[in-house]
């Protein structure tokens, strides 16, 4: 399959609510598929996921987030249905980052297990270009920028349009 056709379902999938608008725009080996969730869809088991599969998928998204049962969906409900599926995957990923960095096996994370985490410190080798130890403005904004180089970002940059937080 290539790349644009892997896209473009993913893109599909995204609009039809399978997955989150934000998963559709990932591109290849970013998680695009991560929120394709194979068994979920394949409603009659047969190992195979049909238009038809993917349309009651939708349809029971749909009618789950439907707060009030008349059919529509409101920006709230919209909302909450986005946040059910973010703190979903949220909660998924600290239990996975407990998992592999719980040292001492007592299920919880203590600065040091956090910090002895693999590559923490050479991100901020890469980012401090010059090696002085410290990281300036412009590393960071040079480290930002390739970083949306090449996910081929299209996004604007914090401060060309967009408030800082």
């Amino acid at each position: 399959m290539t790349t644009s056709k892997l896209l473009a379902g993913v893109v599909f999938l995204g609009t039809i609510g399978i997955i989150s608008p934000a998963m559709a725009e990932r591109g290849p080996g970013e998680g695009a598929l991560s929120g394709f969730n194979f068994d979920r869809l394949d409603g009659d088991k047969d190992g195979k996921v049909t238009k038809a599969e993917i349309e009651a998928a939708r349809s029971a998204r749909v009618k789950a987030a439907d707060a009030n049962g008349d059919g529509l969906m409101s920006a709230q409900e919209l909302a909450a249905m986005q946040l059910a599926d973010m703190t979903e995957r949220v909660n998924a990923r600290a239990a996975e980052m407990v998992r592999r960095l719980d040292s001492d096996g007592d299920g919880l994370l203590s600065a040091a297990e956090m910090a002895a985490r693999p590559g923490a410190w050479q991100v901020f080798d890469r980012i401090d270009a010059d090696g002085d130890g410290a990281i300036s403005r412009q590393e960071a904004d040079a480290a930002a920028q390739r970083m949306a180089d090449r996910r081929g970002d299209r996004r604007p940059k914090r401060g060309d349009d967009q408030p800082a937080n």
